[in-house]
């Protein structure tokens, strides 16, 4: 499950995907839009800047904006940032993998052979889309071409 500092993190870059190439967005704009609070955003907002996915500009003027276009940077990329691993297990983490103390054979594990294919599809799902890609799926819905779809 994501945590609020994630879900507000996506929900500000797809505000920043939105108006990519038009200039820097305040802070307090990316809050009224999303519902969130300016102080919880300031925080996300500068580890975003930390990690290299947004810009800021100071002074009249100023705010902050994508550092990379909507359609280079994806889900999975962000998640990452702010949630760490993908995996639900640390036994099949690709890049924090630790061995469970009480599992005998890894490679015979039921658990372990589940939740490697539950990392997997979460992983194909979220890096192969883009900001650019969740903007285009809003759009489809409000045009009424695209319902939700829980599809794996």
């Amino acid at each position: 499950m994501l945590r609020n500092k994630t879900k507000y993190a996506l929900k500000a870059l797809q505000v920043l995907a939105k108006e990519y190439g038009q200039g820097p967005v305040l802070i307090s704009e990316i809050a009224r839009r999303e519902r969130i609070s300016p102080k919880f955003l300031e925080l996300i907002l500068l580890e975003l800047k930390n990690q290299g996915v947004v810009q800021s500009k100071k002074g009249k003027g100023g705010g902050y904006f994508l550092a990379r276009a909507p359609q280079t940077v994806s889900v999975g990329q962000i998640v990452r940032m702010m949630e760490g691993p993908l995996a639900p297990l640390p036994c099949v983490s690709k890049t924090s993998y630790m061995r469970c103390a009480e599992c005998r054979d890894e490679r015979t594990c039921g658990i372990r052979i589940v939740m490697k294919d539950v990392r997997d599809a979460t992983a194909r799902i979220l890096d192969s889309t883009t900001l650019a890609d969740v903007l285009q799926r809003v759009a489809s819905v409000v045009q009424g071409k695209e319902g939700l779809s829980y599809a794996i």
